[in-house]
């Protein structure tokens, strides 16, 4: 019994021994990527001015003041009123190249008219924008500086999730008067995250890492580094109730910005592929319906006209199963893969038609500008009484914001149009025509097919009086 006990000692010793010399591994792992990385990574501050406009002074609790009256008495007292004012902006960013390129997001720079870049030994530089991506939110900024440390870009395709990562940023940046960034460490929670456009956020995000190494206001812009000191992100974004860090923290994989740095760089315009379908993913009856066994395929919803796929033979009802020999399996996979194949390249794209797989080559377009998506193409459909309507897709519930699963979206008003008029709106929601229910965009030009005069119109907002001439 005492040379068991014995021999059980000795293990958990040598156990014990194992765990610290592993702790010790650890601590070091972090300090070594600190020191390594660190000095690649400065602190971003941007300011962009903002035009007043001076007849107009809300937000005083006895109403709204305007007019040469109520200018004069705040002249009289205060001075003239500002033409614009500056708002300020803070971020990070990471040194890619050693004459003074920077990666960082978009919106840290984005309509900025100064920028001001502070590196970690304290050295302050006045820096340009080169190359700006919305889609990514990625941008190129540059300062007149030589031979600086430059960060070791990894490969993001190869991340784990449970992977230890550390974050290195400046929250709050010139706030705290400190050039030296801080350091995180948490790990890789999940992979291929989608943040939608929602409250005051004027962009989607896709395909993102989540992290729950801290991340806080000030941090967008700066590195996730892995412990062998790549980068592997670049932090971009958390989800909060509160405004500071609840552990939802996400980073753009650094392999989506190596597809771009050197457009960004030349200040190009980075093009994305475009199909121009709308898909929606499959549920278990639609699986059983196609014979499909495997969850993989998405269903196209709608072809737009003059579209690669209306040019390639896609019909609405197609199964897409296969997109240039990878198999697809959810509609955002199919968005990844589209966004990311060179405009103008033909790609075997395979369906599933009536029963049987047809191979088809496509001709990928380029993408529409983001804010022209859904304008442009609805001005190329048809309109009633000056307003096009689409059915519900995850597409158009992000771009307009809303909830509803059923009726028939007003995607396109004309200006000036009889729709105009009446006070409907892009992203209304019709679900009554007269006394007809309306779940999606057939049951609406069912409804409107043989309508002549005034008709009442139930949106998501109310009643509408749609009139005839």
């Amino acid at each position: 019994m005492r040379k068991f006990f014995a021999i059980s000692l000795v293990i958990i010793i040598s156990s014990l021994g194992v765990f610290a010399a592993d702790t010790r591994d650890f601590r070091n792992s972090i300090i070594d990527v600190a020191a390594s990385v660190g000095g690649t990574v400065v602190s971003i501050s941007s300011t962009v001015k903002e035009k007043v406009d001076p007849g107009v002074h809300s937000g005083s609790p006895l109403g709204d003041f305007s007019g040469e009256d109520f200018g004069g008495f705040f002249q009289e007292f205060f001075g003239e009123f500002p033409k614009e004012l500056k708002r300020q902006g803070l971020g990070s960013g990471v040194i890619i190249d050693k004459d003074g390129y920077i990666l960082t997001n978009e919106h840290v720079v984005s309509d900025a008219s100064e920028i001001k870049v502070k590196l970690s030994d304290g050295r302050d530089y006045d820096a340009q924008i080169r190359g700006t991506d919305k889609r990514s939110d990625l941008a190129i900024i540059k300062i007149d500086a030589k031979n600086l440390p430059v960060a070791k870009l990894g490969n993001s395709d190869n991340l784990q999730i449970g992977e230890w990562m550390v974050a290195i940023g400046n929250p709050f940046g010139f706030a705290i008067e400190s050039s030296e960034p801080t350091v995180t460490v948490g790990v890789v929670s999940a992979l291929g995250r989608y943040i939608p456009m929602l409250g005051q956020r004027s962009r989607s995000y896709d395909d993102l890492i989540q992290t729950d190494a801290a991340i806080n206001p000030g941090n967008s812009g700066g590195a996730l580094v892995n412990l062998d000191s790549e980068i592997v992100g670049i932090n971009t974004a958390i989800i909060t109730t509160t405004g500071g860090y609840q552990g939802l923290g996400f980073a753009v994989p650094i392999n989506k910005a190596k597809r771009i740095l050197k457009k960004l760089i030349k200040g190009e315009k980075i093009q994305y592929g475009w199909l121009g379908v709308s898909v929606q993913d499959l549920n278990e009856d639609l699986r059983n319906y196609f014979g499909i066994k495997e969850k993989e395929g998405v269903i196209i919803v709608k072809v737009y006209k003059d579209s690669p796929a209306e040019d390639g033979s896609l019909k609405e009802g197609d199964l897409i199963i296969k997109f240039s020999g990878k198999s697809v399996k959810t509609t955002m996979d199919l968005v990844r893969m589209v966004s990311f194949t060179e405009v103008d390249k033909k790609v075997p794209v395979t369906v599933m038609r009536d029963g049987k797989e047809k191979v088809l080559k496509i001709k990928i377009g380029k993408r529409p500008a983001e804010e022209e998506d859904f304008a442009k193409l609805s001005e190329r459909g048809d309109t009633f009484r000056g307003m096009e309507v689409e059915n519900v897709s995850a597409a158009i519930k992000r771009k307009f914001r809303i909830k509803d699963d059923k009726g028939a979206v007003i995607t396109y008003v004309k200006d000036g149009s009889l729709a105009d008029k009446s006070g409907i709106e892009a992203g209304d929601v019709i679900i009554k025509v007269e006394k007809t229910k309306i779940a999606n965009k057939d049951d609406f030009d069912s409804a409107v097919s043989k309508l002549e005069g005034n008709c009442l119109i139930k949106t998501t907002r109310g009643y509408v009086v749609l009139k005839g001439k």
